[in-house]
């Protein structure tokens, strides 16, 4: 009897045959590293709450050869989300989940409105963990299943004027752990990814300050802003066969911004 040949270590990064569903993805972020997978050769679900982004993210995908289906809830909705994964489960089953829909609001602590905080914490926290939840359930029984949480250098790091949103993505963080130790025994890997600054709609004002462009360029080693393409290898090797002994691991794709003072 003849020992089966290992797998080449580039085919284990391949995801045919895979669906991911990854929230908050109709731009910025979200759709970079949905259009990463999917170039890797999963088939995609994209989710979002505006509709018509939603189609043009979707069509926008298709046009470039990949496979997309769009997920239209909202992810701070329980009730919606249940409904939701239900739907896509009943479709077919959802092997890799990217958590990614956030928002920031910014504002001294002293004068930031109790609404605010409350819309941040369930946009960035709350929803991972609805989401995270309800598809793990599913992958549970299969015995298998990838989970991704976008977290954010602000998961190790503050800055003034964004306290809430550090609480949230530090919080993200260790959910992602826990859920590492929960389901990793039954089968499932939950990492995350924590990116640096990154040109999107959310730091279009940071990115027009040449002030703050200036002290981010000469702060980072990588001596430059983030483009989103550079989040897709690291989605792909966490979504994929490759980090199959990687758990509880939050991947930071920041240009060296965490290593240094």
């Amino acid at each position: 009897m003849t020992n089966p040949k290992p797998v080449a270590v580039l085919d284990s990064f391949g995801l045919q045959g895979r669906r991911a569903l990854i929230t908050g993805s109709s731009a910025g972020i979200g759709l970079a590293l949905a259009r990463a997978l999917g170039q890797a050769g999963a088939q995609l679900v994209l989710n979002g709450r505006g509709a018509d982004k939603l189609a043009a993210a979707a069509t926008l995908l298709r046009a470039e050869g990949l496979s997309v289906s769009t997920a239209l809830f909202d992810v701070t909705d329980a009730d919606a989300v249940a409904q939701g994964v239900k739907a896509l489960e009943t479709a077919g089953a959802v092997d890799i989940l990217v958590n990614n829909a956030g928002i920031q609001i910014r504002g001294p602590l002293h004068e930031f409105a109790q609404s605010d905080w409350h819309t941040l914490m369930k946009t960035n926290l709350d929803s991972a963990f609805l989401v995270g939840q309800a598809v793990a359930r599913h992958m549970i029984s299969r015995g298998r299943g990838k989970i991704i949480n976008i977290c954010s250098v602000q998961s190790e790091l503050g800055r003034p004027g964004i306290a809430p949103y550090t609480a949230s993505k530090g919080a993200l963080k260790m959910l992602t752990k826990g859920m590492a130790i929960d389901w990793g025994p039954l089968g499932l890997n939950v990492n995350g990814i924590g990116p640096g600054y990154f040109k999107t709609e959310l730091t279009e004002k940071l990115a027009a300050d040449p002030q703050f462009t200036s002290w981010l360029v000469g702060r980072t080693p990588s001596r430059r802003w983030g483009d989103v393409e550079d989040l897709g290898g690291a989605v792909v090797f966490l979504a994929s066969d490759a980090s199959r002994f990687v758990n509880g691991h939050i991947l930071y794709v920041d240009g060296g911004l965490t290593a240094t003072l």
